[in-house]
């Protein structure tokens, strides 16, 4: 069995969607209707620059309605939704300035200098293409340009998983925009700007627990009906907004029949993920850990 691919290491950044097959595309760049206030010198009217939509890579056809296209749109910052180890989540609001058309937007921000994920990226790593390069030379050697790369690649390959997991229905954010070291995604949460809590912060009756795994469960088919596992997977990094679940944190997904290491992977997922709802009161028999790993290693063409 032959799986779609996210985990290859990129050659060129500017073209990693062609390596991942993702349906984004970049689309050649319209003329910008508002003025660049880095050229202009001019203030940006009710935010804090000018969108960024004409010169970032774009998510995956078909577009939700609610994504803010307009160039006219200035874009703000509301705040910080998270601080973690590799990235800050920020609030942003995408609108035209006279508040006819506006989203709200998670602003995912990969560090460089102080990213703490390279400490940690050859497990998730292996398996990939390799290019000898002086890219490849001053990622392997940490540099500050290197360092600056793993941050745009991480970012990138993210990315490149949103969009493909998006595309066949699993519940993901919508990533609207990639730019460099940051990922514009949808923000999960209440038109005010209230975050949907992290699976970790509940404490859901039996009801809603069993709702909550079973949604899981699906979402770990989906993946592995694509050769994937999440590569990470805790309570932490699930998202539960109006009862629904929502996966996120995914710039590790692991292809599990190229990788060597990928079965322990899926296993590390379930077995993570199944520890903390048989905590908070589901039964072992429910669950069936080893069972659901059996499942998944087989949807993905492992014996």
């Amino acid at each position: 069995m032959r799986h779609h691919d996210l985990s290859d290491d990129f050659d060129d950044l500017d073209d990693i969607h062609d390596i991942h097959d993702a349906p984004a595309r970049r689309k050649p760049r319209r003329p910008r209707r508002a003025p660049d206030p880095d050229e202009e010198g001019l203030p940006v009217p009710g935010g804090d620059r000018w969108t960024t939509w004409d010169t970032g890579e774009h998510g995956p056809l078909p577009r939700p309605g609610w994504v803010v296209t307009d160039l006219a749109a200035v874009d703000a910052e509301l705040g910080v939704l998270r601080s973690g180890k590799e990235a800050d989540v920020h609030l942003v609001r995408r609108g035209l300035p006279d508040g006819s058309r506006e989203c709200l937007l998670a602003a995912k921000r990969y560090r460089s200098a102080e990213h703490r994920m390279f400490h940690r990226d050859a497990g998730y790593l292996e398996g990939r293409r390799v290019r000898r390069s002086r890219e490849t030379r001053a990622m392997r050697h940490r540099t500050v340009f290197g360092r600056d790369l793993i941050a745009q690649r991480w970012a990138a390959a993210e990315f490149a998983a949103l969009s493909r997991l998006w595309t066949i229905g699993a519940p993901v954010p919508y990533p609207v925009q990639l730019l460099g070291g940051e990922l514009l995604l949808e923000f999960v949460g209440t038109d005010d700007g209230a975050a949907a809590p992290r699976l970790a912060d509940l404490r859901p009756g039996p009801e809603e627990l069993y709702r909550l795994w079973r949604q899981l469960v699906a979402a770990l088919e989906l993946l592995a009906d694509e050769g994937l596992t999440h590569g990470d997977l805790s309570a932490y990094n699930v998202l539960v907004h109006n009862g629904r679940l929502v996966v996120i944190d995914l710039p590790q997904v692991v292809d599990v029949v190229r990788n060597p290491r990928g079965p322990a992977f899926l296993e590390r997922d379930v077995r993570n993920i199944a520890r903390w709802f048989v905590a908070r009161g589901l039964t072992d028999d429910v669950v069936a850990a080893e069972e659901l790993i059996t499942g998944l290693r087989r949807a993905t063409g492992l014996p």
